[in-house]
């Protein structure tokens, strides 16, 4: 493990000039985005009945930043370090679920219709803490993802004689 975060470390000092300002650019856009909709921003378009807990900016904070820094992995990636479904899946996972983290559980449409306000209060906010360590987790993994994958070596295609080669060494199975 340690092996591999200083692969994601070497490789993120090696970012060009060009990626860390998507990195910003991102983690700024991914902080109004989801801080003005859940009233930790006061604007006049959006209220809270329940006011943030302690927790809400560091997790805000984390999440900016690692979902910027995930995003600019897919800037001018490296050849044979093509963007995975399942990497960037991770990574939206963690954004949409930094916004129920976050956000106030008697103001979220979904929430309400789903559990009513007693259930709001009752269900959903007691589970808030842990969407907003899993949206971390989950941001986290897919930017170590997206780091480790950059450093990785493409193995070569096998050419023609030795793929026949190949399989004239297997034994069928009987």
């Amino acid at each position: 493990m340690a092996r591999s975060l200083g692969v994601a470390g070497a490789s993120l000092r090696r970012w060009p000039a060009r990626r860390w300002g998507v990195a910003l650019l991102t983690a700024v856009g991914t902080y109004l985005v989801i801080a003005i909709p859940t009233d930790l921003i006061d604007t006049p378009f959006f209220s809270r009945e329940v006011a943030p807990t302690v927790w809400s900016w560091p997790v805000l904070v984390v999440s900016a930043i690692l979902a910027g820094l995930v995003t600019a992995t897919y800037v001018a990636y490296p050849e044979g370090a093509a963007p995975k479904r399942a990497e960037g899946r991770l990574g939206m996972a963690g954004w949409v679920i930094t916004f129920f983290a976050v956000g106030c559980p008697v103001c979220n449409k979904i929430v309400l219709l789903a559990l009513g306000t007693t259930g709001a209060m009752q269900f959903f906010e007691p589970v808030q803490p842990y969407l907003a360590a899993a949206s971390i987790v989950l941001l986290g993994w897919a930017l170590h993802a997206r780091l480790t994958r950059e450093n990785s070596c493409r193995l070569p295609a096998p050419s023609p004689i030795q793929e026949s080669s190949a399989h004239e060494n297997i034994e069928p199975v009987r």
